[in-house]
């Protein structure tokens, strides 16, 4: 009786115990940049352009040095499921397949006892492992009407996609999950991926403001090397009038863009005219983009609290990597200067995250598996590869904590022509290493010291004063490659640019 009695007692205990852990709701956007979120400030916030991301960080924490160790889609998708660097989990560029049969946070969830699910875009091939339910976008998915993959095919649905995917979620908050466990969500958006098309009802926002330029729009990369002016992300030279901007091609009889067109045809800008044109035009359609984005983080904001989920639920906001909103004249990311390095996150844990809270300590995408881990009270794999950001969360930082972290971008050749690099970052210091093709002498460094030089526009590599500290940078740089079994050889390079068209 008595061990009949203890069994009982012990599975009560259990029981209570998995009903403390939380849920988890993971948001995600697609290059996302912090410039254009209000809580992150800067020359964007009079605009409002994120009142209901600005309210997640008054009731939660808003992390200012959260960074990425690969600023492609595709790889930061494989680092955010296994806790591993690019070199760890196989995913170095957008192409190519994903293991999916390896070690990811989701199994260990179901393991021990949440429901999981993903929605959205994930752009990583194969049928997805470990969620109780998933429904996907197709590779990087359309902004109207796209088609959503399921284990039992595909659907086309109407709408626009940010619409759809937050339908779905809350569908399967309300209807699919099972109530009496805990269950963590994954809602992926694809914007505001290129081509930044809005929904038709947003294209009102920001119509008559000016958006201010950041003051190195006309940036001639003076005392950078030759990755910085030989890449292919430029709005003045990069940026398509057609694709992009939407004037003529499949854009010109389609009434969303109609007025845009009219005014484009009737003043021709050239010139650095132009260039401004493009800017404001680009930045506008981000940022309606992100509007739609955050008009649907307020709807499962408010299904949580309605439904009575909201005390017990951690949410937090990320994207897969920054991204370049008109600084050194770029749009797109790849770089590891710091609008593409450098990612939001925020967290809201009710009773557990001091509201208004900001966190400065340096943390990483290698580190959201092993969260997602901690917040269930389930085992992390010694082989992951980031550290638990809830002691952070909670307001303690661990002695230990990392002071430095690493970097490597692999996709050269490729699109948007960004050379291979890698480095070390800490939280005054930057040191890069352009290496490989079309790197003048096979190998460049950069030196940047962002306390005194925030927008990287002053190369001090060569500076005599700071040789000691260049020593110390790369000894930095060897510990981590060391630290994170970052192999002497990195996979061989394979031109991925777009296959030219012969002529005749």
């Amino acid at each position: 009786m008595r061990s009949i009695a203890t069994g009982i007692l012990l599975l009560l205990l259990l029981n209570a115990v998995s009903a403390e852990r939380p849920n988890i709701v993971w948001i995600f956007s697609d290059d996302h940049s912090y410039q254009t979120i209000g809580a992150y400030g800067g020359r964007l916030q009079h605009l409002n352009p994120t009142p209901n991301l600005d309210r997640l960080a008054r009731e939660g924490m808003r992390f200012d040095k959260c960074y990425v160790g690969n600023s492609i889609c595709a790889p930061a998708r494989a680092t955010l499921l296994t806790g591993k660097h690019s070199h760890m989990n196989g995913k170095y560029l957008n192409r190519g397949p994903f293991d999916h049969d390896q070690q990811q946070f989701q199994k260990i969830l179901q393991k021990n006892g949440y429901q999981t699910a993903m929605i959205g875009k994930i752009h990583l091939n194969g049928a997805m492992q470990g969620f109780d339910y998933w429904e996907v976008l197709p590779g990087q998915g359309k902004y109207y009407n796209p088609e959503f993959i399921t284990e039992s095919g595909r659907n086309r649905y109407e709408g626009h996609v940010s619409d759809l995917i937050t339908d779905k979620a809350l569908h399967w908050l309300e209807n699919e999950r099972e109530a009496d466990k805990p269950f963590m969500v994954m809602i992926h958006h694809k914007a505001p991926h290129r081509n930044w098309v809005p929904d038709q009802r947003h294209m009102v926002k920001f119509k008559d403001d000016y958006i201010p330029e950041p003051d190195n729009l006309f940036d001639d990369y003076s005392t950078r090397g030759s990755a910085a002016s030989g890449q292919a992300m430029s709005i003045d030279k990069s940026m398509k009038m057609d694709g992009d901007l939407k004037i003529g091609g499949r854009y010109a009889n389609d009434p969303q863009f109609a007025e845009r067109n009219a005014w484009f045809a009737e003043h021709q800008p050239t010139g650095k005219e132009l260039v401004r044109w493009k800017y404001q035009t680009y930045m506008k359609d981000f940022m309606r983009c992100v509007w739609g984005v955050d008009e649907n983080i307020g709807r499962v904001l408010d299904y949580l609290e309605e439904a009575g989920l909201d005390e017990n639920t951690v949410v937090m906001y990320s994207s897969d990597q920054g991204f370049y909103m008109g600084e050194h004249g770029w749009f797109d990311k790849r770089f590891m200067y710091e609008e593409s390095f450098r990612t939001p996150l925020i967290v809201r844990w009710p009773g557990r995250v001091k509201p208004g809270s900001v966190n400065t300590d340096l943390v990483q995408n290698i580190d959201f598996a092993e969260t997602f881990l901690a917040l269930a009270d389930a085992p992390i794999p010694d082989d992951m590869q980031g550290e638990s950001l809830v002691p952070l969360m909670k307001g303690n930082t661990p002695g230990d904590w990392r002071t430095s972290l690493y970097y490597h971008y692999y996709e050269y050749p490729g699109a948007h022509d960004v050379r291979r690099h890698e480095g070390v970052a800490n939280k005054r210091y930057k040191l890069i290493r352009f290496y490989g093709k079309d790197v003048l002498n096979g190998e460049e460094w950069e030196l940047y010291d962002l306390e005194r030089d925030p927008t990287e526009m002053n190369n001090i590599y060569s500076n005599p004063e700071k040789a000691a500290l260049v020593s110390e940078m790369k000894a930095e740089l060897a510990d981590l490659k060391d630290q994170y079994e970052v192999p002497e050889s990195p996979p061989e390079q394979v031109d991925l640019r777009p296959k030219k068209r012969q002529k005749g």
